[in-house]
């Protein structure tokens, strides 16, 4: 097997090796390079210590140097280049209490996560695969190194990466391992709010994101998202659902274009029907509300995450209207856009296709074509270059002070009548009508 490394990443190998040290590309690099696919960082392991890495190397930066990691910049570029080591016992369910730099290839390489990622090359010296990493991905699985209680021991993460790099890789998680994450999830509660984010989030923009029904099924959601849980556990007896909501959730995540906005909104854009659930007299199942008590509850769910205001605002908007049902008219349209934001409606629109997508084929026909008149009047608004918010109306707040209209609070209630004019009416979209509309309705007052 031969796998072509890149010119810088090459060069450190072989300055490395020129010093007298051992040094191979290793893990994600490896692994990515064996599936075709592009790696992201290629990471370097060697005998060579901390101080005698940085000996060779004009410019280094120490990432983590007290556990082994040198950052070596080539140029602007850098490459994270680690001694071997061993290490000690794990006390918080993610660092060692300490490390032991080691000689041994394989003993450095017996201390990771996954045979697929515990795979190490050399130009001259070919593939080193000791845990059976080219075997697990020849049957499409991920399993730990080892034992893998052990494993989600040292870092309760793991568990949570199993699961993503399975979403990512499309391969199963292996039966041992499995069974470990059920038995191991209640240590997932000791991971910090932002390391899970961040493996949630891979996870959700990755080729399968419904793989999240694995993160359910061992209990590792319960502990960072047990709303989805009760999602999983809501059913919808309803013509216009054949899933549960959990399940129509995944689907959703599946039919729309892996974006980290888009698929956290879908993950979380019928996150409140269990709450809001109401079944009539006849046994069919309500969820009225659920598009504004959802906005409430996922901005709970996303601050609890460690989200960044401008996505949690975003997805919460987003979740409140993504139920909105405007005709396919061109002023029911305009007025959607005004409501929902000229920024966000068009992924208000692929949101509305992907959870009708997901849903049973009961009217399905009659629900495309409504939204598709809806996507047709939105192109042809954009096209004729027609307002839909204050933003782009004909006059601003002191058009209308310099026309004589006192400032304040009325101001505000009156370019608002304006702008509803124009949303009835584009032509009116003119300084000169909008002024003298303004003049008209003062007049009126």
């Amino acid at each position: 097997m031969k796998i072509e490394i890149p010119q810088k990443a090459a060069q450190i190998l072989q300055t490395l090796n020129e010093a007298g040290y051992e040094a191979y590309v290793v893990g994600g690099c490896v692994r990515d390079s064996i599936l075709n696919r592009e790696p992201g960082d290629w990471d370097i392991t060697t005998s060579a210590l901390p101080e005698q890495v940085k000996a060779l190397f004009r410019r280094t930066v120490d990432t983590g140097i007290q556990h082994g990691t040198v950052t070596v910049m080539i140029e602007k570029e850098g490459f994270e280049v680690t001694t071997y080591r061993v290490d000690g016992e794990y006390h918080d369910g993610r660092h060692p209490e300490k490390v032991t730099f080691t000689r041994s290839l394989e003993e450095d390489l017996k201390r990771r996560d996954f045979t697929i990622n515990a795979m190490a090359y050399h130009p001259e010296h070919g593939l080193v695969d000791l845990f059976g990493g080219m075997e697990d991905i020849d049957k499409k699985i991920i399993r730990c190194v080892g034992n893998p209680v052990e494993r989600f021991t040292e870092d309760a993460l793991r568990m949570l990466r199993a699961v993503r790099f399975s979403a990512q890789l499309g391969f199963e998680v292996e039966e041992n391992t499995k069974a470990a994450l059920s038995r191991m999830s209640g240590n997932l509660e000791h991971v910090s709010a932002e390391r899970i984010q961040t493996e949630l989030v891979k996870l959700l923009v990755s080729t399968h994101p419904d793989y999240l029904r694995t993160a359910w099924e061992t209990g590792l959601t319960r502990k960072f998202l047990p709303e989805f849980d009760a999602c999983m556990e809501t059913e919808q007896n309803t013509p216009h659902h054949c899933y549960s909501v959990g399940e129509h959730i995944l689907k959703s995540l599946t039919e729309i274009e892996a974006d980290r906005l888009l698929r956290t909104t879908m993950l979380l854009h019928d996150i409140a029907k269990p709450v809001v659930k109401k079944t009539d007299e006849n046994g069919r199942d309500h969820f009225k509300t659920h598009g504004s008590a959802g906005e409430k509850l996922a901005g709970k769910i996303l601050r609890r995450l460690k989200f960044d205001n401008a996505t949690i605002r975003s997805t919460c908007r987003l979740i409140r209207y993504h139920d909105l049902r405007p005709a396919p008219t061109p002023e029911d349209v305009r007025r959607c856009v005004n409501l929902i934001g000229e920024d966000l409606f068009p992924l208000y629109l692929k949101i509305q296709k992907a959870d009708l997508l997901a849903q049973s084929t009961y009217k399905r026909e009659e629900k495309l074509s409504r939204l598709n008149g809806v996507i047709k009047a939105y192109q042809e608004i954009l096209e004729r270059g027609e307002c839909t918010s204050l933003k782009t109306l004909a006059v601003t707040g002191n058009d209308l002070i310099r026309a004589g209209h006192p400032a304040g609070p009325a101001l505000g209630e009156l370019l608002s009548r304006l702008l509803d004019a124009v949303l009835k009416d584009p032509s009116l979209n003119t300084k000169e009508k909008l002024l003298f509309l303004a003049a008209e309705r003062s007049e009126t007052e």
